[in-house]
C-alpha cells in the first residue's frame, strides 16, 4: 500500500485550505510508517529517548482525540494512552503493543474528529473546554494547531524513518 499525499489547491476557501493541510499532514505520518515492522515502528529515535514512530501514531490518536472529542464536541473521551500519573504513556510500549492496534485506533480518532468537524463553523466556540486552562476555542484554532502538531512530530518520523532505513522525503 503506497499513502498518496497531495498539497491543497492554491485557490481553496478557508476551511477546505485548512482541512487539506490537515489531511495532508495526517497521511505523511501513516506514509512515514508505511511498509516497516513493529519491530522497526517500535525503536526509538536516539537514547535515552523513547520517541518512535508507534509512539507517535499513539500520541497523535490521542490528540485528535482530545481536541476534536473533548474540546469540540465535549464528548466524555477519556485518554487512550495516557493518565495523569504517566503523561508520556503512549510512547511507553510494551510488547502487547502492535501497529495494526495503533493504526486502528488512530484512523478511528481521525474518523471522529471528521464527524465531529463536520458542519462547525470556523469561528464558533467550542462545547467543551480544554482539561488544563478551561478555555473554549474555535474549529480554526484547533485545525490550526493540529497542523502545527503534525507537522512538528513529521519532522520527528523523517529523522526516526531515516535512521532506520534511510528513506527520506518531504
Amino acid at each position: 500500500m503506497t499513502t498518496e499525499r497531495r498539497e491543497p489547491a492554491p485557490d481553496l476557501d478557508e476551511r477546505a485550505m485548512l482541512e487539506g493541510w490537515l489531511e495532508y499532514h495526517r497521511r505523511t505520518l501513516a506514509w512515514k510508517c508505511e511498509g516497516l515492522t513493529d519491530e522497526q515502528l517500535r525503536t526509538a529515535a536516539v537514547a535515552p529517548s523513547n520517541l518512535s514512530l508507534l509512539g507517535l501514531v499513539r500520541h497523535m490518536a490521542d490528540v485528535e482525540r482530545s481536541w476534536y472529542r473533548r474540546v469540540l464536541a465535549a464528548e466524555d473521551a477519556a485518554p487512550l494512552h495516557y493518565s495523569d500519573e504517566d503523561p508520556d504513556g503512549e510512547f511507553r510500549l510494551t510488547a502487547s503493543d502492535t501497529w495494526q492496534e495503533a493504526h486502528a485506533t488512530w484512523q478511528a480518532e481521525i474518523a471522529a474528529a471528521r464527524r465531529n468537524a463536520a458542519g462547525v463553523p470556523l469561528d464558533e466556540p467550542t462545547r467543551g473546554r480544554h482539561l488544563r486552562t478551561g478555555e473554549r476555542y474555535t474549529l480554526r484554532w484547533i485545525h490550526t494547531h493540529m497542523i502545527e502538531e503534525y507537522a512538528r512530530h513529521n519532522g520527528h518520523a523523517d529523522l526516526i524513518r531515516e535512521r532506520l532505513d534511510g528513506a527520506t522525503g518531504e
